[in-house]
């Protein structure tokens, strides 16, 4: 079991293409730890933006009548993927990691997978 700071650490040394992650609760849309981005890539503003996504896309499926999980979302941009995974089990509740990667280095596939194992690594 990693902790919230190792987990954060290991996506971005083991997910090629990595320019920032966060871990950020959508109930209030805080960040509660990030590692990377920079100046032109504030994952405090981007952690709370999300949460909208996130919100918006669960009051989509309530309307739908459709009742299942939500893994993740991809956010596709010209030069970055922006990918939203829900955690689940364990206190995960509410949370999500947020990862941005840089389009002309990643691979998508990897990603996904990668980031999946470090969500059932993480201890809460």
């Amino acid at each position: 079991m990693a902790n919230v700071e190792t987990s954060l650490k290991e996506s971005m040394t083991s997910i090629e293409g990595a320019l920032g992650v966060a871990l950020v609760d959508y109930t209030s849309g805080m960040a509660l730890g990030t590692l990377g981005g920079g100046k032109d890539l504030d994952l405090a503003v981007a952690a709370a933006g999300n949460t909208d996504v996130i919100r918006a896309k669960t009051r989509t499926m309530e309307h739908l009548g459709l009742t299942d999980d939500i893994d993740d979302i991809l956010i596709t941009l010209g030069t970055q993927y922006h990918l939203i995974r829900l955690l689940k089990g364990r206190g995960g509740n509410g949370l999500f990691l947020y990862l941005v990667l840089d389009k002309g280095n990643a691979n998508l596939a990897m990603a996904r997978h990668q980031l999946k194992r470090i969500e059932a690594d993480l201890e809460l």
